[in-house]
């Protein structure tokens, strides 16, 4: 069976991507591979359940541009499908003067992304929003909210079988060839062949893409684990909603911040360290041959070199839970060592270049046979239907 399009990652970028296209065109053959036994197993199922607002992001960026307008197309699906959400709101506090700059930065920011309502707050207005939390400063942004993003993607999954797409479980894609302007896509259980290929591939979307295409050799994906503590039970009252600190602006984290879950409970985190496998969620997850390639990367190298401190300070927080306590303790000074227990981890796809440029874009690359989706970090989950349907347009204009 010839496809017209087979999508390479069934996560929720590829999962968008899929509803959007086939709801746009019915008429399409389409088929999704994911090399797991299930869906959205990695990024979408470990991700922190955030709904972001689009207050971090510059101006006119993709990133920008696609969380605001995925924020809107999100909270609709969720209403029409009977998916649990709230908006709940979070602040952003400032702990140290140098952050006040910072600060106003971000709110500009938001108010340039049509955020409307987010405002700097007194510390009393910080107190009743979060009574535990502490700061020299803060903004509220009232447009976050928080779901479980693994419902949101198998509910894409749904609609995409219901309307006649086809999703392969357990079909690790292994190599891509083009013969008569055919891809030929071999996986671990047979071979498609499709007129267009869409790689949503994630954690291995660079892999991907040099099988497609093998001029895309100036960007690698440099996996970061971000690993979390939760709140005990009994201690959960310390957080109301969501606790952002000022990210540092240099770093392409938001900081250890607290989330109250859809699902239930407080988590308290993510650090961010080098995992040493694509998947790696342990300490001791290896890959050997994966590590060497991270290492090995010129543009990785780069960024160790710029920001050793920094990733010197997230090791240490991964290694010590005093230290990683005492990081919390900045904004919820209340919070002690023993009020944490361990929570999961996830690792996130951040793309890096040549030169030591950590992308901070959702990045896009085009060629004859395919359409590569090679950086789609956060906000990517909230984004989803945005990027999904712009990736379709790209997809459509083929056909």
């Amino acid at each position: 069976m010839l496809y017209d399009v087979v999508l390479v990652g069934g996560g929720i970028v590829g999962l968008a991507t899929g509803y959007k296209l086939i709801s746009a065109r019915p008429d399409l053959k389409i088929a999704i591979l994911e090399k797991e036994s299930q869906l959205a197993k990695h990024q979408t199922a470990n991700n922190s359940g955030v709904i972001h607002s689009g207050l971090y992001y510059k101006p006119g960026s993709l990133k920008a541009i696609n969380c605001i307008k995925g924020y809107h197309e999100l909270v609709n699906f969720c209403k029409e499908e009977k998916i649990p959400y709230e908006i709940t709101g979070k602040v952003v506090v400032a702990t140290r003067e140098s952050q006040r700059p910072l600060l106003d930065m971000l709110l500009e920011r938001g108010l340039q992304n049509g955020l409307t309502g987010t405002r700097k707050i007194t510390l009393d207005e910080l107190k009743a929003y979060e009574p535990y939390c502490t700061g020299i400063g803060a903004i509220h942004v009232p447009q976050t909210g928080i779901v479980d993003y693994l419902q949101v993607a198998l509910a894409y999954g749904r609609k995409i079988m219901q309307q006649g797409g086809g999703i392969f479980l357990d079909h690790k894609v292994l190599e891509i060839n083009q013969k008569d302007s055919i891809n030929y896509i071999e996986t671990s259980k047979r071979t498609f062949q499709a007129k267009l290929v869409v790689n949503c591939a994630g954690l291995y979307s660079d892999k991907v893409a040099r099988m497609n295409d093998e001029s895309i050799n100036d960007v690698k994906i440099i996996p970061f684990r971000g690993e979390y503590f939760k709140l005990k039970k009994e201690r959960e009252y310390l957080v109301n909603n969501l606790i952002y600190p000022v990210p540092d602006p240099n770093f392409p984290f938001l900081g250890v911040h607290f989330t109250r879950m859809k699902k239930g409970g407080v988590e308290a985190g993510p650090n961010a360290v080098l995992a040493f496998k694509r998947e790696g969620y342990k300490k001791t997850d290896v890959n050997f041959a994966e590590l060497a390639e991270t290492l090995s990367w010129p543009g990785f190298q780069k960024v160790a070199g710029k920001y050793w401190k920094t990733g010197l300070g997230e090791l240490y927080r991964s290694f010590s839970k005093s230290a990683f306590t005492k990081a919390l303790q900045e904004l919820i000074p209340e919070i002690q060592e023993d009020d944490l227990v361990e929570g999961g981890a996830g690792v996130r796809a951040q793309a890096c270049d040549r030169t030591g440029g950590l992308l901070d874009d959702f990045a896009i690359r085009e060629s004859e046979f395919a359409i590569n989706v090679l950086n789609a970090p956060s906000p990517a989950a909230t984004s989803s239907l945005s990027i999904g349907g712009t990736v379709a347009e790209m997809v459509l204009k083929r056909f």
